[in-house]
């Protein structure tokens, strides 16, 4: 008797659960991202192949290359409570607009007297050429000293924890500006600090 033949059908996969899924997932990333700050100064980090993330809270970045120093604190709150403490320090009085508009800037490089006028303009003019001049580290004017205790006593009264510090340098800077920076850590008795550097594939055996 002869073999009855099934006829072949080909197997069709419903794929639009699998296209929402995919769309909903893609817009969550999205909406969720954050997006990263320009910065106003480019740096070529040494390379290394240690893999200690940079801490995204209770963190600052001291940024250093072509002998200026820029300065970043992580969270719109320290950086609002850094700025009026500068401000007590300095007797420089910041409105409320000026201080909200400050907590959103990342990294900055520029005296406090020229602060109200950086505060003041767009995003896009703050990254021209010549505008950020570095915050001063001289010894007879070290802004950046008073930069790095207010951000610290600001992290510590709003939450409750100490700061931690990362150093950004360029692999190409001179040893004077970052040793400058160091001494500026070491007299407020910060000996432990990270320093930031790019990812490099570890070699095997």
């Amino acid at each position: 008797m002869p073999r009855i033949k099934v006829k072949r059908t080909s197997t069709v996969t419903d794929m639009t659960a699998m296209c929402d899924v995919a769309a909903l997932l893609l817009t969550f990333f999205i909406l969720t991202a954050t997006a990263r700050q320009p910065e106003p100064l480019a740096v070529s980090t040494p390379s290394s192949t240690y893999e200690f993330k940079v801490p995204a809270e209770n963190n600052a970045i001291l940024t250093i290359g072509q002998k200026k120093v820029f300065f970043e604190v992580a969270g719109n709150k320290v950086r609002a409570r850094t700025l009026e403490l500068m401000g007590e320090q300095y007797k420089v009085t910041f409105t409320p607009d000026e201080i909200k508009r400050f907590s959103s800037i990342s990294s900055f490089g520029v005296p406090v007297s020229s602060l109200k006028q950086f505060i003041a303009m767009a995003g896009d003019e703050r990254m021209k050429p010549g505008v950020q001049t570095g915050i001063p580290t001289d010894s007879t004017d070290n802004q950046l000293n008073a930069w790095v205790l207010n951000a610290r006593k600001a992290t510590k009264e709003l939450n409750n924890i100490d700061m931690r510090i990362s150093i950004k340098g360029d692999s190409k800077e001179e040893y004077p500006t970052v040793k400058k920076v160091v001494d500026i850590l070491q007299k407020q008795k910060v000996n432990k600090f990270l320093l930031v550097t790019n990812a490099e594939a570890k070699k095997t055996n």
